[in-house]
């Protein structure tokens, strides 16, 4: 039976990569980590299972229903795939590093699974670069987490991006304080997300709130902006949690200041996103042109506790994909892992061809040989064709090798000396810029 196209679609919302943006990917993915490591961050590899109720003890509401589940043969007991790494790291913590001393500090990379809307074009499948810092209460820890951001966006070339700082704190400080609940503050908490002014004075007509209550919902849609924006957000709160949230924000940002980042900085106390789920300093990174965040974090105390081991934490995830569709619009970041050679044999004897493709590799050259029969042509059409930067045609040991440029096709003779010593790529480089 032979398939039509049709019967061999992916389902919507999923997509293969193949070898160029796997590359890609892998080399972002790399970077991050080597990034995460130098600040001390180790690295776990969570399960691609989870029991359902076990899993949705760490998730809000949102995720919950984003969540894939199916029954295990097994055990009789619901399955899901988890939708979001840090829960799991929370319920790892809790168990499994809890007779660890703190702070743990752990980093992750790993693709989850979600529950979309197919008309909204967005990917089921979410590739997850991140970190984790349990056990730690202070502005310091917080700055360490939108530092590294900024430092791993830097090492990936990037640097048309801002962090946008959030305190749920503050928000949720202000909700408390107007008395509203249930749809009321749902349509409220809706409508100052939006940045929606209009609407947040039409709710306050149809709902009594104070006038010190009115003020500061009125004023939510609107704080955001520069470090002035925390001035403007002084004179306008009086209830003490948003009050302490500012305190806190400030804190964060003198710490900021000290590894002169301020520039690459907005603030929003609007900011309303992850209000079950956070618990202080919230961010997202943006880079310009790109509409979806590459990154976003924030504090979660109050996670590690629902699976019985009570501990303060923050952390932030990149999401490779957006990550991936930012670098591929700026052709000058090189993220793709190129291989080095293709060996074309110009004779039938495949001894020295073989053993020159295990000199390179030794070297430390990604080294491809061309073990179908073809001719010159044809294999250097498809070493360009292929992103191989070099085909290296071999003779015997009396002639001598000849390195090609796929780009351009520039030939740079080469010793079989060179071929037992570091520096070749070097070599060819520096030869084609002579020619």
């Amino acid at each position: 039976m032979i398939l039509s196209p049709s019967d061999i679609a992916l389902p919507r919302g999923v997509s293969d990569l193949l070898p160029e943006a796997a590359a890609k990917i892998g080399s972002i993915e790399i970077g991050l980590l080597r990034v995460f490591e130098l600040w001390g961050f180790r690295r776990i590899i969570t399960p691609r299972l989870e029991y359902e109720d076990v899993l949705a003890t760490g998730m809000g509401e949102e995720l919950k229903g984003k969540t894939y589940r199916f029954d295990d043969r097994q055990s009789g007991r619901l399955l899901a795939i988890p939708p979001d790494i840090t829960p799991q790291i929370a319920r790892i913590a809790a168990t499994r590093m809890s007779s660890l001393p703190l702070p743990h500090r752990i980093s992750y990379s790993d693709r989850v699974l979600r529950q979309t809307e197919i008309q909204a074009g967005r990917s089921r499948e979410i590739f997850q670069t991140g970190v984790e810092l349990i056990g730690l209460d202070s502005p310091e820890a917080d700055a360490e987490m939108i530092v590294m951001a900024i430092e791993a966006m830097k090492v990936l070339g990037l640097d048309n991006f801002t962090i946008d700082l959030g305190q749920v704190e503050f928000c949720q400080g202000v909700f408390q304080a107007s008395g509203l609940s249930d749809e009321p503050l749902r349509q409220m908490r809706e409508a100052v997300s939006r940045k929606d002014s209009s609407a947040v004075a039409s709710l306050l007509k149809e709902h009594t709130v104070s006038p010190e209550s009115a003020r500061e919902l009125s004023a939510l849609p609107r704080l955001f902006g520069g470090r002035d924006v925390l001035d403007i957000a002084q004179g306008v709160v009086t209830n003490s949690r948003s009050q302490a949230a500012l305190d806190n924000l400030r804190q964060v940002l003198e710490i900021l200041d000290i590894h002169g980042v301020a520039d690459l900085l907005s603030i929003d106390l609007g900011e309303t996103r992850g209000l079950d789920y956070h618990s202080g300093i919230t961010f997202e990174g943006f880079v310009t042109g790109f509409g979806e965040p590459v990154c976003s974090g924030g504090r979660y105390d109050n996670l590690t506790a629902r699976y019985g081991f009570a501990a303060p934490a923050t952390g932030f995830t990149f999401n490779l994909l957006n990550l991936l569709q930012t670098i591929e619009r700026r052709p000058e970041l090189h993220v793709s892992a190129a291989t080095d050679f293709l060996l074309f044999n110009t004779h039938s004897d495949r001894r020295n061809v073989l053993l020159i493709a295990r000199q390179l590799r030794s070297l430390g050259y990604t080294t491809a040989r061309d073990i179908i029969r073809r001719d010159y042509e044809q294999s250097l059409e498809y070493a360009k064709k292929m992103n191989i930067r070099c085909m290296l045609v071999v003779g015997d040991d009396k002639e001598p090798c000849r390195a090609i440029r796929s780009i351009d096709g520039c030939v740079i003779p080469i010793e079989n000396s060179m071929l037992s010593g570091p520096g070749l790529m070097n070599y060819i480089e520096e030869s084609q810029g002579e020619n």
